[in-house]
């Protein structure tokens, strides 16, 4: 029921996570973490091995209970989720699945048949076969074996797989292992197609920082199982207290200058200058930058 004073308008959190904690006997691995995700939002899961993210994926899913704190996914408890609501969901693993007798178009058939009966007006599932093969660059394997698959197209099917429901929710545990760079770009283009046109929420792990920065609208990073720090890739650059590199040139000379305030710095130079300035760059921290600082910075002082 509403309460007084709810606006109707704003969507229930796809996500909402509070004080999740998990403990493997006397080793605590997540401690303490909190987050939400609204709908069409991707967020980026990002850390060292061992910092807590498969296992928040697991909880998530529902494959794994936690030892602690309040977790809703599509407004269940993952603990406690039945048929339909797992219908919802979409999984991409790490490791592919072993289906050797199936043809790639035949597979999908049948994994799509799952979703048939969860179809609604809003989500017409499964995802045209054609389509999605389309989509993940299988369409010339379509009849191909998944044992005489290569690597990075069985990896192109786990992702087919993940997908083939048309899920309000996604899972991807580093999805684009073993896709070449057009194939990649591709996969990248079908994630905003997902989200702009579906609204599908997508949690994204990967060690791919270019990927993270591409894809994910808010980028959380955990160290020891706390989440370190949350934000875009702009916003946790700013976090980071380091300089930016401004470059420029004027009258022919090409000059370099380091601030800590690029904006007030920029101001003045065109206040002083104006139209003389040319070529202007402004190069602030990179993610990976931004990234390996906080790591660290987390680490020192546990």
């Amino acid at each position: 029921m509403q309460s007084a004073g709810e606006d109707p308008l704003v969507a229930e959190p796809v996500i909402e996570v509070r004080d999740l904690r998990m403990r493997y006997g006397a080793k605590e691995v997540l401690v303490g973490i909190g987050f939400s995700a609204r709908p069409g939002e991707v967020i980026a899961l990002l850390g060292p091995n061992g910092a807590g993210k498969t296992t928040t994926i697991e909880i998530l899913e529902g494959f794994r209970r936690r030892s602690a704190g309040h977790v809703r996914v599509l407004g269940a408890d993952p603990e406690r989720g039945d048929e339909r609501w797992r219908a919802r969901l979409g999984v991409v693993l790490q490791s592919w699945r072993d289906h050797g007798k199936w043809r790639v178009r035949e597979l999908l058939e049948h994994i799509g048949g799952h979703y048939a009966p969860f179809s609604t007006d809003r989500i017409p599932r499964p995802w045209p076969v054609d389509e999605l093969l389309a989509a993940v660059g299988l369409t010339a394997a379509a009849r191909t074996r998944v044992t005489r698959l290569s690597g990075g197209q069985r990896r192109r099917l786990d992702v087919a797989m993940g997908i083939v429901g048309r899920p309000e929710l996604l899972f991807l545990d580093e999805p684009t292992v073993g896709f070449d760079p057009a194939a990649r770009r591709e996969f990248h283009d079908l994630i905003h197609e997902l989200t702009d046109m579906a609204d599908t929420t997508v949690l994204l792990t990967t060690h791919d920082l270019d990927e993270a920065e591409k894809l994910a609208d808010r980028i959380l990073i955990l160290s020891s199982g706390r989440i370190i720090a949350s934000g875009s890739a702009d916003e946790l650059s700013r976090q980071v207290a380091g300089e930016t590199e401004i470059r420029w040139t004027r009258d022919g000379q090409r000059f370099v200058h380091s601030t800590a305030d690029a904006t007030a710095y920029v101001h003045e130079l065109f206040r002083q200058h104006g139209t003389a300035i040319d070529d202007l760059e402004v190069r602030r921290s990179s993610l990976e930058d931004t990234y390996m600082k906080l790591v660290h910075e987390a680490e020192v002082t546990r």
